[in-house]
Formats: structure tokens, sequence, C-alpha cells
């Protein structure tokens, strides 16, 4: 129960975790069902084209990518 009362400010903007990939500076997903989640999402809400994911060269974690 000890992490039970963590709570998001309402009032703090959230920034996810990034990182260098060429020229861009990209969202990390933790998983590669959180990166297929957020491409999902992502298509949903702004009809963005199909999106896939990959595992980034520089660290244990995942991107987008519309290529």
């Amino acid at each position: 129960m000890a992490n039970r009362n963590k709570h998001l400010n309402p009032n703090q903007a959230y920034e996810p975790q990034r990182c260098w990939v060429g020229d861009t500076h990209k969202i990390c997903y933790a998983t590669k069902e959180e990166a297929e989640l957020a491409a999902k999402v992502a298509q949903y809400d702004h009809g963005s084209p199909e999106l896939t994911v990959y595992k980034c060269e520089y660290g244990g974690h995942w991107h987008l990518s519309s290529k």
C-alpha cells in the first residue's frame, strides 16, 4: 500500500520519457505492448496512418514509426 496514495497533480503537465533517434526526440515506451497500444490510440484520436513499433537500438525501450 506504500505507493497507493501517489496521484498525478492535475495542474502539472506530464512529460513522457524521450530519447534522441537521429534528428528526432522520440517518446520511449517501456514495452512493445505499450507502444502498440499508443499506436492504436494515435490512429483513433488523430486519424494517423498505420504506425509500427520498433525496439530502440540505444536502450531497452520501444518507439513508434510511420514507415
